[in-house]
C-alpha cells in the first residue's frame, strides 16, 4: 500500500485538472495520495421539496401532494412554470461560488428520480425507461460550477423510484403506489438510472462519488431479514456502475435513516465508503463509536453524509468531532423558507402564506363543515407562487454568515471576531455580538437540541431570528433607530461579547434601550473582562415591545480595540435593543468607587471590581474594613488579595463556604485601599453581591433525578409517581448523570433510590469525580417493580467525602427509570441497610402499610435516633400503625415467626 500524506484541506486549491477521489484503507484520498476531508453542503429543497422545508407538512408533506394542490389552484401549465422557476432560482452559480469562498470543498446533490426518468406508472412501454433531459441538464450545469470552483459534486439519490421509506416527505413516497421495495420494476429503474448517470459522468474528476440511496426507512417483510433487499439492490447498483467503467467512490447508507448497517457489511467493492447520518444527539466520542468500529473492523472510510438542523454550537462541536476522527461531512440544508439553521433563509412571502392558509381552511371545511373557504384565483395563486420561486434565489434571501463561520472557522479556533465594524462614540446593536464559539463569544443556558439523546426537544435561539447561535434573538422591526432585532429571553449567568474600536478615550454615558413586561431585570457591563458599570436594575416598560431608555453615567473607556460584555445578573427577563455610547469628557477624573462584587468559583471568595486599577501595596491590613452580610450574620474576610487577572479588582477570602442560594451584601469602611493614582477608595454599604455559584444540593436532601448538572444518554418522561413531575428513563449501559453536592462531613450516609422497572433488575455505579480522577463509591441494584411507572424505594449505605463534590451515576445494567434519590443521615444503632426481597407499600402512607412477604410477622417502628415509637403484629400482610404517630420519616424493622429481624427500611408517614 502506498504511503499516505495526511493533509486536511480547508479549501482545495484551484486546479486545471481535477483531483479524482478514491478510498485508501480507512481514508479518502486524491490523485496525489493526500487525505481529503470532505466539507460539504446538501442542496436540500432544490430537486426535491420536503414539507417541513416548505412549511406545508400539515397540508402537503410530500412533493407530489404539493404539486397536486398547486395544479388544483392554477393548472398544470402554470404549476410547471413555477417548478421551472424554482429550479432556476433555488441553486445558482452564485451559491457554488459562495460555498467555495466560505471554505467548503464539496456539494451533495439530493436528486429526485422524476427529473431524470418517468415513473413506472407513466412509461409508454412497461419495463422500459424513458430518459428526461431536465435532471441531467441541471446536474451538468451544477457540475460545471463545481469544476470552476474546484468543488467535488456527490450525487445522492434522495427520492428513488417508488420511494424508499415510510417517512414519505424525504423520498416523495406515495403509499397508493408500490414503493421501491415492493416493486421489481422500481428497483430495475433505480439500477438503470445509476448506470445512466455513471455512463455520463465516469470521466469527471470533480464527481466526488455516488450516494446510492438516501435514508432508507423500511422494515416491512419485503425487506427481508438483515436488510437483505437493501443489500441486494446496493450490490446490483454497484455492479451496474462498474460495468460502465466508472471507478468513482460509492457511498453506502444503511436502513433506519442511514444508520442501520445490519447485513450491509463487509464491503463488496474496493472503492466504497459507509455513510452515516447524525442528528440531535450528543457530540461525544461515544456518539460515533459504533461507526468507528465499522471503519476499524473493515478498513473502510466513513462519511457523515447528512447532519444539521441544530444550533451553531452543535455544528461546531459535531464538525470538530468528525475532523478529529478524520471523517468528512455534508451539512443539511443550505437554505429553506424562514430558517436560521442555514446560510440562507428564503422569505416566507405573504402570498405563499395565503396559499397555505387556503389549503388549511379547505381541509378544515372538509373535516368539520361550515362555510366553504373562498378559493384564490388562478392569477393570484400564480403570482404568489412565482414570487416565492424568485425569493428562493440567494440574492433575495436573508444571509446568515454566523452559520458557515461556525462550521468552517470555529471548529479550529476559540478566537472570536467582530460581527460588524463598530466605532465609539456610536451604537452597539445587541443582536450583533461577536462571531465565535459558545463560551467564547457568548454564553447561553440552552445551546443545542439533544433530543435524540435526552428525549426532549430544546430550542436554542428562542426568538428564531437573525442568527443560529444559542443567544436568543427576536425580530423588532418597529424600534426607532434599531437594526430590526433585539436580544431576548435572557437568563442569569448569560453574557454576550462585542468587539469594537473606541476612537477616543474618556468618560462616556451609555444609553441602554430595553423593554420588559416586568420590573427587576439586572445587568452590568464589563470591558476586556473587568466590570465597568454597577449592576443596573430595570423597571417595567409595560410590555415586551414597548421600549424605554436607561442612562448609565460616567463610564471610563480607553482608546483602541476593546471587547464589551453584557452580563445578565438575574433571571428576570428583558429585551435589549442597543447601547448608545456618548463621549462626555476626554478628561478622566472620577472618584475611586467600587462597581460590582461577585462570587468566584474558587470558593469561598468574592471579587470586588473598582473603576480604577488597584494599588496592590495598599491592601495590607484592609481585610477588617470589609463586612459581608449573609442573612442576619455579618463577617469580615480572613484575607484580601490583588486579582492577578483584573488590575481593577481585588479578592476577598472568607473562612466559611458560600452557597448558590445565599443573598450576600458587601460593605466597606476604611482609608487603606488606594488606586495607582493615589485616590482613596470611597466607602460603600450593602453592595449586592452577584451570586454566580453553581447550584449544589446541601446534603442531607432529596434530589429529583432531572435536577442534574450534566447528563448523557438518559431521556426525560412524564412521571406518574406521587408528586408527578419528570423522571429519567431509557437507561442503557454507559448512560450517566451527574449531580453537584455539598457535604459538610465525611462519613456514612444512607442513600435511597426511587426506581421503576417493567421486568429488569437494574444496576448503577456511583462515582466520585475529581478532575480526571474517578473513585467508585458503590454499585447499587434495583428490583423489577412490574411496571415502568410502578415505583419502589430501595435503601443502602454510601460513604461520602466532605466538601463540594460531583457524583456521577453510571448505568451498569439498564432497563429502569429513576425519579429521585435521597441522601440522609445513617440511622444510629441499625445495621447496614441492603436491598430486600420484599416490598413495603405504599410508601409514603397516610394510614396502613402492606408487606409483600407473608413470612414477616412482627413490626417495630423507630425514629431516626433509634427510639422505639410503635410495634405490633403484621396481620394479613398489613401494618396498622398507631394513628397518633406524628408525620415524618421513620425506620421500619420486620421480624419473621422466629423473631429474626430483617434489614431495616425507611418509611414516610403522612397526614
Amino acid at each position: 500500500m502506498k504511503k499516505l500524506v495526511f493533509t486536511i484541506l480547508l479549501v482545495l486549491p484551484v486546479m486545471v485538472n481535477g483531483q479524482r477521489l478514491r478510498t485508501e484503507g480507512k481514508y479518502i484520498v486524491n490523485s496525489d495520495n493526500e487525505e481529503v476531508i470532505l466539507r460539504g453542503y446538501g442542496l436540500g429543497g432544490w430537486m426535491l421539496m420536503e414539507g417541513y422545508m416548505m412549511h406545508s407538512s400539515d397540508v402537503a408533506d410530500t412533493q407530489h401532494e404539493f404539486r397536486a394542490r398547486l395544479e388544483d389552484l392554477m393548472g398544470v401549465e402554470k404549476t410547471d412554470e413555477f417548478f421551472d422557476s424554482w429550479h432556476l432560482n433555488h441553486v445558482t452559480k452564485r451559491d457554488v461560488d459562495s460555498l467555495a469562498a466560505w471554505g467548503f470543498n464539496s456539494i451533495r446533490l439530493p436528486m429526485h428520480y422524476n427529473l431524470y426518468t418517468l415513473p413506472i406508472e407513466d412509461e409508454p412501454v412497461p419495463g422500459e425507461n424513458t430518459w428526461l433531459t431536465k435532471g441531467f441538464e441541471m446536474t451538468d450545469q451544477l457540475l460545471s460550477w463545481c469544476k470552476e470552483n474546484s468543488i467535488y459534486l456527490i450525487l445522492d439519490l434522495h427520492a428513488a423510484p417508488g420511494g424508499q421509506g415510510f417517512n414519505a416527505a424525504i423520498s416523495d413516497y406515495d403509499p397508493s403506489k408500490p414503493s421501491l421495495w415492493e416493486s421489481q420494476e422500481n428497483r430495475d429503474k433505480t439500477v438503470a438510472l445509476w448506470a445512466k448517470l455513471a455512463e455520463r459522468y465516469k470521466d469527471e474528476d470533480w464527481i466526488g462519488g455516488y450516494d446510492l440511496i438516501n435514508e432508507t426507512n423500511w422494515y416491512a417483510p419485503d425487506m427481508g431479514p438483515n436488510n437483505a433487499l437493501l443489500k441486494e439492490l446496493s450490490v446490483q447498483i454497484t455492479n451496474a456502475i462498474r460495468a460502465t467503467g466508472d471507478d468513482h467512490i460509492i457511498y453506502i447508507e444503511g436502513n433506519g435513516f442511514a444508520n442501520d448497517f445490519t447485513g450491509m457489511t463487509p464491503p463488496w467493492d474496493d472503492n466504497m465508503a459507509y455513510s452515516f447520518h447524525k442528528y440531535w444527539n450528543f457530540n461525544d466520542q461515544g456518539s460515533i463509536g459504533w461507526v468507528l468500529d465499522i471503519r476499524e473492523q473493515y478498513d473502510v472510510p466513513l462519511w457523515m453524509g447528512e447532519g444539521g438542523e441544530n444550533s451553531n454550537p452543535w455544528f461546531t462541536d459535531a464538525i470538530k468531532l468528525f475532523e478529529d476522527n478524520k471523517i468528512g461531512w455534508s451539512w443539511w440544508p443550505m437554505k429553506r423558507i424562514e430558517t436560521i439553521v442555514g446560510p440562507y433563509s428564503i422569505l416566507f412571502t405573504q402570498g405563499y402564506k395565503n396559499v397555505l392558509q387556503y389549503w388549511r381552511d379547505y381541509d378544515n371545511w372538509l373535516e368539520n363543515g361550515g362555510a366553504e373557504p373562498v378559493k384564490p384565483s388562478e392569477a393570484d395563486s400564480y403570482q404568489w407562487m412565482m414570487e416565492l420561486a424568485e425569493m428562493s434565489n440567494s440574492v433575495n434571501c436573508d444571509y446568515q454568515k454566523d452559520v458557515h463561520d461556525a462550521m468552517i472557522r470555529q471548529p479550529h479556533t476559540t478566537e472570536t471576531i467582530p460581527y460588524d465594524q463598530v466605532n465609539l462614540p456610536g451604537t452597539i446593536f445587541m443582536s450583533n455580538y461577536d462571531l465565535g464559539r459558545h463560551g467564547s463569544a457568548y454564553w447561553d443556558s440552552d445551546y443545542a437540541n439533544f433530543g435524540a439523546s435526552t428525549g426532549s426537544f430544546s430550542y436554542w435561539n428562542r426568538g428564531w431570528w437573525y442568527r443560529n447561535d444559542a443567544a436568543d434573538v427576536e425580530r423588532t422591526d418597529d424600534i426607532p433607530g434599531g437594526n430590526g432585532f433585539n436580544l431576548a429571553h435572557v437568563a442569569k449567568g448569560e453574557w454576550t461579547n462585542y468587539t469594537v474600536t473606541v476612537d477616543k478615550a474618556g468618560i462616556y454615558d451609555i444609553t441602554v434601550q430595553y423593554a420588559s413586561q416586568q420590573s427587576g431585570a439586572v445587568f452590568h457591563l464589563a470591558l476586556n473582562g473587568s466590570d465597568i458599570t454597577p449592576t443596573t436594575t430595570l423597571s417595567s416598560t409595560g410590555s415586551w415591545t414597548t421600549y424605554d431608555d436607561i442612562l448609565i453615567e460616567d463610564v471610563i473607556l480607553p482608546a483602541g480595540e476593546q471587547t464589551f460584555t453584557l452580563f445578565i445578573d438575574k433571571d428576570t427577563p428583558a429585551n435589549f435593543s442597543k447601547m448608545v455610547f456618548d463621549l462626555k469628557s476626554e478628561t478622566i477624573d472620577l472618584p475611586y468607587n467600587a462597581l460590582t462584587a461577585n462570587t468566584l468559583k474558587t470558593e469561598p471568595s468574592l471579587k470586588v471590581t473598582m473603576n480604577y486599577p488597584v494599588d496592590p501595596a495598599t491592601l495590607d491590613q484592609a481585610a477588617a474594613d470589609f463586612t459581608i452580610k449573609r442573612g442576619a450574620e455579618a463577617s469580615s474576610p480572613v484575607e484580601i488579595k490583588y486579582s492577578e487577572d483584573d488590575p481593577n479588582a481585588l479578592e476577598l477570602v472568607f473562612d466559611f463556604n458560600l452557597h448558590f442560594q445565599d443573598n450576600l451584601l458587601l460593605s466597606y469602611q476604611g482609608t487603606g485601599i488606594k488606586n495607582i493614582g493615589g485616590q482613596t477608595l470611597e466607602d460603600f454599604s450593602d453592595l449586592k453581591v452577584i451570586n454566580m455559584l453553581e447550584p449544589r444540593w446541601i446534603i442531607p436532601d432529596r434530589i429529583q433525578a432531572e435536577d442534574h448538572a450534566n447528563m448523557q444518554g438518559f431521556q426525560y418522561e412524564e412521571c406518574e409517581d406521587t408528586g408527578g413531575g419528570i423522571n429519567l428513563g431509557y437507561a442503557d449501559p454507559g448512560d450517566w448523570v451527574e449531580y453537584w453536592l455539598r457535604v459538610d462531613e465525611a462519613r456514612d450516609y444512607e442513600i435511597a433510590f426511587r426506581t421503576a422497572s417493567q421486568s429488569f433488575q437494574g444496576r448503577l455505579r456511583v462515582l466520585h469525580i475529581e478532575g480526571e480522577t474517578q473513585t467508585e463509591l458503590g454499585i447499587y441494584s434495583f428490583p423489577s417493580t412490574g411496571g415502568w411507572q410502578t415505583w419502589r424505594t430501595t435503601y443502602d449505605k454510601i460513604t461520602l467525602p466532605a466538601g463540594d463534590i460531583t457524583l456521577r451515576f453510571v448505568v451498569a445494567t439498564g432497563g429502569f427509570n429513576l425519579n429521585w434519590f435521597e441522601l440522609e443521615d445513617f440511622v444510629l444503632g441499625i445495621e447496614d441497610i441492603t436491598p430486600r426481597d420484599y416490598l413495603v407499600y405504599p410508601n409514603p402512607s397516610r394510614s396502613d402499610f402492606y408487606v409483600s412477604n407473608s413470612s414477616l410477622k412482627q413490626y417495630f417502628i423507630r425514629d431516626l435516633q433509634g427510639k422505639l415509637i410503635s410495634s405490633g403484629e403484621v396481620t394479613e400482610d398489613k401494618i396498622a400503625f398507631d394513628a397518633k404517630i406524628r408525620p415524618g420519616t421513620y425506620v421500619l424493622v420486620l421480624t419473621d415467626a422466629h423473631g429474626i429481624a430483617t434489614t431495616a427500611q425507611k418509611i414516610i408517614i403522612e397526614r
